[in-house]
């Protein structure tokens, strides 16, 4: 099977109008929160696409209590037995950068100069920031206005998937076998795959989720959150010689000690890491959330108990300081468990080259909702999404990665008919 031009053109103006709609619509999650959703915005997002689904006709349609929606595409005829695949996206956005009021430009037939924003006169996008810009001369590159981040992770995700649904019902050439649509809440902050009913979804299922045009990911971080309260004393600072304990200072002096290499703005690849993403406090007390990454286990071992070993010297050096730790493990490298099913990647692999595309592999340095679910029995590699610069101003995506990405989930459901 081949896609005619005419289901190219469709695919491209139908996942761009959808895109342009769901990036406008606020969905920022909170990571202060620890309950499914943590906002109420993304229920909307979630309402809107339930209506969507249902003008496709799909069925078993459903919105839950925590924000998830499902819903269900009958196989083409003769189809029945075909092995079922699942569809997932995640409706949240990076709480780093506002989410609110996105306002989505398109830089028609991008020239190669730097890109600026209307809202702040300062800000460029550059080669520089994003080498993979230069191959993008000469497309569309959709960025906001540079207040507020773009909203592509991962609501190109949920665009191509929603095209891909509608060519299905809308061409009636193109075969598929079942499949199960998921859209998550609180991917960003790790909470949301918590709540899902694994029993909505197929034992095989693919993410869209991040990663340039062409990328295929079936790798990822093992990952902890380390969050950390320093508990001091407050004494007024004229009579605070040998009686004060100022824990925001402490902490200070305690995250300095970490090995700035090992930090993300000085690694890549398959190199971990520790990152401070939020400290607050007083000189009474002070709380801190950390993220610690690797693709190995054991080296994340290694990065917790220098932590532990820092809290040990610390309240050695200040008396009468309390540190508290709290590591909690938000998921697994998935590598070993979809290795397990080396077709699941493989027909992935078939269908981006189908699209015209290179076949880019790499590890993810973060994390998907795959990563929990594989390690959960439900096989779920991640296809790209085509956006660049995720939980930034400078977040950007070409109008072309919103069509081949649909066109990879059209070949990889008909690659699936194929399999006996």
């Amino acid at each position: 099977m081949e896609l005619a031009k005419e289901i190219q053109e469709f695919l491209l103006d139908d996942a761009l109008e959808r895109f342009i709609r769901y990036v406008k619509i606020w969905t920022t999650s909170d990571q202060s929160k620890e309950i499914t959703p943590s906002t109420k915005n993304q229920l909307d997002l979630g309402k809107q696409l339930v209506g969507e689904l249902k003008e496709l006709n799909l069925e078993n349609i459903v919105q839950d209590e925590y924000g998830f929606v499902y819903a269900y595409l009958p196989p083409s005829k003769d189809f029945e037995k075909v092995q079922p695949i699942g569809l997932l996206a995640h409706l949240d956005t990076s709480p780093s950068v506002s989410g609110k009021d996105v306002k989505p430009v398109i830089h028609k037939n991008y020239d190669g100069e730097p890109i600026k924003y209307a809202q702040d006169k300062e800000l460029t996008l550059t080669f520089h920031d994003s080498p993979n810009l230069e191959g993008y001369i000469g497309l569309d590159i959709i960025t906001s206005e540079g207040d507020t981040l773009l909203g592509a992770d991962d609501k190109a995700g949920i665009a191509e998937i929603m095209t891909a649904c509608n060519a299905w019902s809308k061409f009636n050439n193109l075969k598929h076998g079942p499949i199960y649509i998921c859209f998550t809440p609180d991917e960003e902050i790790g909470i949301g795959i918590d709540k899902v009913d694994k029993n909505k979804l197929p034992e095989i299922c693919y993410t869209v989720d991040g990663g340039e045009i062409g990328q295929l990911e079936y790798e990822c971080f093992d990952a902890w959150l380390a969050q950390i309260k320093f508990k001091g004393l407050s004494i007024h600072p004229g009579h605070a010689k040998n009686k004060m304990i100022n824990a925001i200072q402490i902490a200070s002096r305690f995250f300095s000690e970490l090995p700035e290499a090992e930090s993300p703005e000085h690694t890549e690849e398959r190199e971990g890491y520790y990152h401070l993403g939020e400290m607050e406090g007083k000189s009474e007390e002070t709380t801190a959330r950390m993220i610690i990454r690797d693709f190995v286990l054991e080296n994340n071992q290694k990065r917790m108990d220098y932590i532990k070993s820092l809290k040990q010297t610390y309240e050695l050096r200040y008396p009468g300081l309390k540190i508290e730790i709290d590591f909690k493990h938000q998921y697994l490298n998935m590598l070993e468990y979809i290795e397990k099913k080396p077709l699941t990647v493989e027909l992935a692999k078939r269908s981006i080259e189908k699209a015209g595309l290179e076949v880019k592999i790499n590890p993810i340095r973060g994390g998907t909702d795959g990563a929990r679910l594989s390690t959960q029995g439900i096989v779920t590699p991640n296809i790209f999404t085509g956006g660049q610069l995720f939980h930034s101003r400078k977040e950007f995506i070409p109008t072309l990665a919103l069509q081949k990405a649909a066109e990879v989930l059209i070949y990889l459901a008909h690659l699936w008919t194929q399999q006996k």
